[in-house]
């Protein structure tokens, strides 16, 4: 008993972490994207975690045994999250602040509880689905809002991108937790970054290939601010927050690991507003209060439980090839 405390105590603590780090992640790659093309950003991004992850594996500190059938298993977390998660998101952040990217970001518990209903045949309660609709409802009150003021196509498309993202880390989030049962997280991490190295890279080069710009790849790491953003984002947002979700989900359920982008919304908030000096209006405040709110509901509501025989089927079904 004291065991299983200690274990859902680190899962806490680990997912607690990740969400401090995300908070962050939207101001430094705001701060990427103004000096270099996002698709550069996210090459640079996953070299440098490829790196830093391989060094220790090659040396022998890190072990990591994965069979190409485990591979093949993993390519389908891979895809929702770096690759789907991560583009949404930096090419969201072009035309949308990082304060309103946490906001809409709040809402992937939403679509955690909707895909767990949907792939895992989770039942809801009426909290439960009072709770979506008002998570729902402060999305778009934002909307409703801004848009006699500020809303443009651009800003419309961005903010979509950023919904985008919130849905394919929900999808990650419903596919991970059946396969962190059966993989360590840095397993998970080495492939779902390798994959994420290989993919933005070919079309980084590719695209500066075509264009006959291929010196534009290294300028921005000319830049000071540049390098330490990617540090941040390459090592801390992509690296540790991969290792620190995989942990947790492999304790904690999806759902509950989701309430704490929560908190990483009260950091992105803040940090866009007294950090990069973005504008917060009082509409942000209350559309952030009732998604929040919404998530509480939708994660904690009480959904019922699947008995030991469906869970075992679901458990299943998830895992099979």
């Amino acid at each position: 008993m004291n065991n299983a405390r200690s274990g859902s105590g680190a899962a806490y603590l680990a997912a607690l972490l990740f969400a401090s780090i995300i908070g962050f992640s939207f101001l430094f790659v705001k701060l990427t994207v103004s000096r270099a093309d996002p698709l550069d950003v996210l090459a640079h991004r996953f070299a440098l975690t490829f790196i830093v992850l391989t060094i220790p594996v090659l040396a022998g500190w890190m072990r990591v045994k994965v069979s190409r059938k485990d591979i093949w298993r993993l390519l389908p977390l891979g895809l929702f999250s770096p690759v789907l998660f991560f583009t949404f998101q930096t090419f969201g952040l072009l035309s949308t602040s990082s304060s309103e990217a946490g906001i809409i970001q709040a809402t992937t518990p939403v679509f955690t509880l909707l895909l767990a209903s949907i792939l895992l045949k989770e039942k809801t309660t009426a909290v439960q689905k009072l709770s979506l609709l008002l998570s729902v409802a402060g999305v778009i009150f934002i909307f409703a809002m801004k848009g006699g003021t500020q809303l443009s196509t651009a800003n419309l498309g961005g903010i979509a991108l950023i919904m985008l993202s919130a849905l394919c880390f929900s999808a990650y989030s419903v596919l991970a937790r059946p396969l962190s049962q059966k993989y360590a997280p840095l397993e998970i991490t080495y492939v779902t970054v390798t994959m994420g190295f290989v993919v933005f890279n070919i079309l980084s080069l590719g695209k500066h290939f075509a264009a006959g710009t291929i010196t534009a790849y290294t300028e921005p790491l000319a830049s000071p601010v540049y390098l330490g953003a990617i540090a941040y984002l390459g090592i801390a947002s992509t690296l540790v927050t991969t290792l620190l979700s995989s942990f947790a989900l492999s304790r904690i359920q999806a759902s509950k690991m989701s309430v704490f982008s929560n908190f990483s919304t009260l950091v992105s908030i803040m940090s866009g507003a007294l950090l990069l000096k973005e504008e917060l209006y009082y509409y942000h405040i209350v559309g952030a209060a009732a998604i929040i709110i919404g998530v509480l509901g939708t994660s904690l509501g009480g959904a019922r439980k699947p008995s030991g025989k469906e869970e075992g089927q679901s458990s299943a079904s998830a895992t099979a090839d």
